[in-house]
């Protein structure tokens, strides 16, 4: 039995159909399994992520553990009881923030991803850590702004990443779930460096709309995001896109190695969700 920790989640969700896809049982971990509208085939199940005794049902007979964790949870409850259930392995959906080798991380997002990291190698259970840095779906912030018209105002447009398709991280984690990667750490990559406004300029083809980018001041929008979002990961998100204005975004091959097809590029990403901008 695969358990995926982050059911209803992003990643977590498409986890759950690439397991079934690849023929494996999956058991969905979620609060509120009656409004998960996972798959049938999913083993759907309750759990509280903060109690370990609430969690012991959730392991029970689990192999190996997909975990999707939101920003600044504890996962100490959850390992101490994969331990007693006898879990052999954690794949870990990490932060492409973290350095390794450093003393101190550069930033809150590094240092919280670091910090559960090092909670599972001293877990004593067997780990693979999958990092990933800019997924696709950021873009999504975008939609909200296109329900009132064709300008896309954000900071930072010439801010360069390899986005990944949320899928492609789904399938390398199903890939490396049933074992033979001990100890290893992945950085997911997309296939493409583009920046800001490239990814909107791919999004007004997708969406046959004549879109286009305004740059903005990013003080403001730091102040603004700060007022309901913690302003120390607002400033380290921020921090991390400014790092990489006018710098190509580094590529790998590790999705199309482990999954045995290229990454997804960005315009399959914006084709698959057309709706979520109708």
């Amino acid at each position: 039995m695969y358990l995926v920790v982050g059911a209803t989640a992003h990643f977590g969700r498409q986890a759950v159909d690439a397991l079934l896809t690849a023929g494996l049982p999956v058991r969905a971990l979620t609060r509120r399994p009656e409004t998960a509208g996972l798959p049938a085939a999913a083993q759907v199940t309750a759990g509280d992520l903060t109690s370990e005794d609430a969690l012991a049902e959730a392991v029970s007979g689990v192999e190996a553990i997909f975990l999707v964790l939101p920003y600044d949870m504890e996962v100490a409850p959850l390992l101490a009881a994969a331990r007693r259930a006898g879990v052999r392995r954690i794949v870990f959906l990490s932060s492409g923030a973290v350095v390794d080798g450093a003393q101190a991380q550069p930033d809150v997002i590094a240092r919280y991803h670091r910090d559960v990291e090092a909670a599972i190698e001293a877990s004593g259970i067997e780990w693979t850590f999958l990092r990933l840095l800019f997924p696709a779906i950021n873009s999504l912030t975008f939609a909200m702004q296109l329900a009132g018209g064709d300008v896309i105002r954000a900071a930072y447009g010439q801010a360069a990443a390899s986005v990944v398709h949320e899928n492609d991280v789904a399938e390398v984690a199903a890939a490396v779930l049933p074992g033979g990667h001990a100890g290893k750490t992945y950085d997911l990559t997309g296939p493409q460096s583009l920046t800001q406004t490239e990814q909107v300029g791919i999004l007004a083809a997708a969406l046959d709309r004549p879109l286009t980018f305004e740059e903005l001041d990013d003080a403001p929008v730091r102040a603004q995001m700060a007022q309901f979002m913690d302003p120390a990961f607002i400033n380290a998100l921020f921090d991390l896109m400014a790092e990489t204005v006018g710098k190509p975004a580094a590529l790998n091959t590790v999705i199309e190695d482990l999954t045995g097809h290229a990454p997804r590029t960005y315009a399959d990403w914006a084709a698959d969700h057309l709706a979520d901008f109708s």
